[in-house]
C-alpha cells in the first residue's frame, strides 16, 4: 500500500469565568478551556474537498470560495485567505462542541483548520500567530464581530488570564500588538464551576455588534462599564488563586450585572442563570455571549447534584465541565503506515 500523508488538528472551546466581554475594548479575561474539542483532518486527494457529516463539497476556483450560507462557509474563510483553490486534499470538519452555544465552538473549529492548513504548508507559526491570524478571518473573512478571547483560548488552551491592552482598536494583522496568556492552571485549586447550556443557539457577533458601536461612538455608560469590568476580571483572578469565593462570586455577579443592563445577556441566560441563585450557587454569568448560549456558575460545595437537579428543572438542555485541557493541536502521520496513528 502506498503511504500518505495524514494530518488531525484539534481545538478546544472555552467558557469565560470573569472579565467578558472586555476582550474586545483592551481590557482582560479569566477564561478556562472545556474538555470538548473541535477537529479536521486533512489528508490528499486529487481535488480540494471539504466534507463534514454526509455532506461534501468541491472546490476547483476562488469563486467556490465564496460563502454561502451553509456548514462549510468557515472553511472556506480559511481557504480565502491561504488563496488555496488549488490545494490537492480532502478536509474533514467535526465537532464535539455544540455550535452556537456560547462555548466558543465556532471559533475552535476555526483555529483547528487554520493551524492545519499552516502545518499542511509546511510553516509553523508560534501559537501568538495562530491565534491572531485565525481572529483575524473570523473578523474579515466571516465578518463576525468578535474579540481575541475565543481564538487565544483555542490556541493556547487551558485555564489563563489574558490581558488585551492596545487591541481595543481592530487593526491589519501584520500591525496587531500580542495580548498577554497568564496560564494559571498549575497555581489554581480545584475549578468549582458547572456550565449550562441554554439550548438555544445564538450568533455571538449579533450580541456583540450594537454594543461594540455603542462603544466605538464613545458611549460614556458603554465605556465606563467595561473599565469596571476590566478590574472586575483582575479582582476574580486574586479570589481564584486564594479560593475565596465570595470575593469571586461578587466579581462574577457585578460582570454579569453590568452586562445585563446595557442589554447583553438575554430571557434564557437569565432563567437558568437566577435558578442556579435559587439553588444556592453564590454567582451565575454569561460564559460567551448573551442570547442564548451558555451560562456558568460558581460552585464550590461538594454535592453538585441541587444546582444540577435546578438547572435541568429550568430548561437546560446540557450540563458541562470546564477544565485545563491542551490547546490547539496538530498530529501528523503516514497514514499508509502500520504504526500511523494520530
Amino acid at each position: 500500500m502506498t503511504s500518505e500523508r495524514k494530518l488531525r488538528c484539534s481545538a478546544p472551546g472555552r467558557a469565560g469565568i470573569v472579565g467578558n466581554p472586555t476582550d474586545m475594548y483592551g481590557g482582560a479575561v479569566m477564561s478556562c478551556s472545556v474538555p470538548m474539542r473541535a477537529w479536521v483532518e486533512i489528508v490528499p486527494a486529487e481535488t480540494l474537498t471539504l466534507r463534514a457529516g454526509d455532506e461534501c463539497v468541491h472546490v476547483r476556483s476562488l469563486e467556490d470560495l465564496r460563502p454561502r450560507g451553509d456548514r462549510f462557509d468557515l472553511a472556506r474563510a480559511v481557504l480565502r485567505y491561504f488563496k488555496l483553490p488549488a490545494l490537492r486534499a480532502e478536509i474533514t470538519l467535526d465537532s464535539d462542541i455544540p455550535m452556537q452555544s456560547g462555548l466558543a465552538g465556532s471559533t475552535a473549529l476555526l483555529v483547528a483548520l487554520t493551524a492545519g492548513v499552516f502545518a499542511w504548508l509546511g510553516q509553523r507559526p508560534h501559537r501568538y500567530q495562530i491565534a491572531e491570524t485565525a481572529r483575524f478571518i473570523e473578523l474579515n473573512y466571516l465578518e463576525v464581530v468578535c474579540g481575541y478571547q475565543d481564538a487565544y483560548m483555542a490556541t493556547f488552551g487551558g485555564l489563563n488570564y489574558m490581558d488585551f491592552r492596545g487591541k481595543q482598536f481592530y487593526r491589519t494583522l501584520e500591525a496587531e500588538l500580542f495580548g498577554t496568556v497568564e496560564p494559571l492552571a498549575e497555581v489554581a485549586p480545584l475549578l468549582p464551576f458547572v456550565l449550562a447550556y441554554t439550548g438555544i443557539r445564538h450568533h455571538s457577533g449579533e450580541v456583540h455588534k450594537p454594543l461594540r458601536e455603542r462603544w466605538l461612538d464613545g458611549e460614556p455608560e458603554v465605556v465606563r462599564a467595561y473599565e469596571r469590568i476590566t478590574e472586575l476580571a483582575a479582582l476574580g483572578k486574586r479570589a481564584l488563586l486564594r479560593a475565596d469565593w465570595d470575593e469571586l462570586a461578587a466579581a462574577m455577579n457585578e460582570n454579569h450585572a453590568i452586562q445585563r443592563d446595557l442589554g447583553g445577556s438575554g430571557e434564557h441566560n437569565e432563567v437558568l442563570i437566577q435558578a442556579a441563585r435559587r439553588a444556592g450557587a453564590p454567582a451565575a454569568k454569561l460564559a460567551g455571549a448573551g442570547g442564548g448560549g451558555t451560562i456558568i456558575a460558581l460552585w464550590p460545595f461538594p454535592d453538585r447534584a441541587p444546582l444540577e437537579a435546578a438547572l435541568r428543572s429550568a430548561g437546560a438542555s446540557a450540563l458541562y465541565d470546564v477544565k485545563p485541557v491542551a490547546g490547539v493541536t496538530v498530529e501528523e502521520a503516514d497514514a499508509g503506515a502500520a504504526a500511523g496513528h494520530l
